[in-house]
């Protein structure tokens, strides 16, 4: 049987440079649509390998060195699947020599390989239906994106007196998929008319979710920009709807309906963890974010121990594109709790799973997890000696 790699469809992004023979298969990691020259993010893949049954296969990605986290390949498995639906890891993949080398005998002939489990377009309006059909929540357009896709936002709740604004965004980053299956998980508890710490958010808050910031970019396959060729997390200082519409309209919501607490759901390339970055270097941090920050920290430390707090990003990391961040710039702006939370795209070191790794499941409940602290960050306390006091 012949072999092909096809990659044209949703999500599906590869290069091939040869495949005349199984054990000899040269692929390359193909950039984000919409950036050229120095600027091109690669590092994200997804393909369809077909006629390998029982074979040997040997898949070599020849330019991994060049990707945009080469950090991210030490360690790092591939997923794959033949159903689309239950992903594993390959583990007979490595980094050698500048390149990423998949070892593996597929036992079907058709079989998909990707750099992190996906979440379809068609997953995004099935999960988009079923909340609509929720007595809770409902679905509304925030306007289009570069391509003309819809952007859309998922409201938990009924704006109120004294209910407080809650903002959720993810995958600014399109090849970051854990961050929607996150969502989707967070959502599905959110909408559980048994759940007591569900029920007592959306008394206390309305939550404005937009579960994914960045359609174009997943449906094209990059890794981190949008179909403009912008990288959508470092718009949030001076956004526009030539190049970031999909931050603006975001933005535009938030100045009509305020922000008490706002979660950026990202990945991380390199990180084995699920780690936080907070807000202390923005300017203006004032004690009772601090506090409250910690309190919101510590409280999904107690909700999941898939969190950790010793591994992270240094300070210092982003330097002059802080405030162009999104949960730095929100911090600033609204001088609320404002955090990214990152997943890894490898496993998770402290409690690594074999068979699928980090993966979209874990995902899905991590998401249900985060209510906890939401509740906690809800729940009346004590007024903090001095807080609000900027220093």
């Amino acid at each position: 049987m012949t072999l092909r790699i096809s990659s044209n469809f949703d999500s599906g992004a590869i290069e091939v440079v040869s495949i005349d023979k199984p054990d000899d298969i040269r692929l390359r990691l193909r950039a984000d649509q919409g950036v050229t020259g120095d600027g091109a993010f690669r590092q994200w893949f997804h393909f369809r390998l077909h006629g390998a049954a029982g074979q040997a296969v040997r898949i070599v990605f020849e330019n991994a060195s060049d990707a945009a986290y080469p950090d991210g390949w030490p360690g790092y498995r591939c997923v794959a699947s033949y159903d689309r639906r239950h992903w594993f890891r390959v583990t007979g993949t490595r980094y050698e020599n500048g390149q990423l080398i998949i070892e593996h005998t597929p036992e079907r002939n058709s079989i998909y390989y990707a750099y992190f489990e996906p979440y379809s377009h068609e997953r995004h309006l099935d999960l988009l239906g079923r909340v609509e059909m929720s007595p809770y929540a409902s679905v509304s357009n925030l306007g289009a994106t570069v391509d003309g896709r819809d952007l859309d936002l998922v409201t938990v709740g009924r704006p109120d007196t004294g209910k407080q604004p809650i903002w959720i965004i993810a995958r600014q980053h399109p090849g970051e998929s854990m961050a929607e299956w996150f969502v989707e998980g967070l959502l599905e508890r959110l909408l559980d008319a048994a759940d007591p710490v569900a029920r007592r958010i959306r008394e206390k808050a309305v939550l404005y979710i937009v579960p994914n910031m960045n359609p174009d970019g997943a449906i094209r396959g990059n890794l981190r920009t949008n179909a403009a060729g912008t990288n959508l997390n470092r718009e949030w200082r001076t956004p526009s709807m030539e190049r970031s519409p999909e931050v603006l309209l975001v933005r535009e919501a938030m100045e009509a309906c305020g922000v008490e607490l706002f979660l950026d759901i990202h990945g991380d390339e390199a990180l084995p963890y699920v780690f936080f970055s907070t807000a202390e270097e923005v300017p203006g941090f004032s004690l009772e974010q601090r506090v409250r920050q910690t309190r919101f920290v510590e409280a999904f430390q107690a909700a999941s121990p898939d969190f950790q707090t010793e591994h992270g990003y240094l300070g210092g990391r982003f330097k002059d594109e802080l405030l162009s961040l999104a949960s730095k710039w929100v911090a600033h702006r609204f001088g609320c709790v404002s955090i990214t939370l990152e997943m890894p795209f490898k496993d998770n070191a402290n409690l690594p799973d074999g068979l699928a790794g980090w993966s979209g499941e874990r995902s899905k409940r991590l998401g249900g997890a985060m209510l906890n602290p939401i509740l906690g960050h809800l729940e009346p306390r004590q007024a903090t000696p001095g807080a609000g006091a900027e220093h």
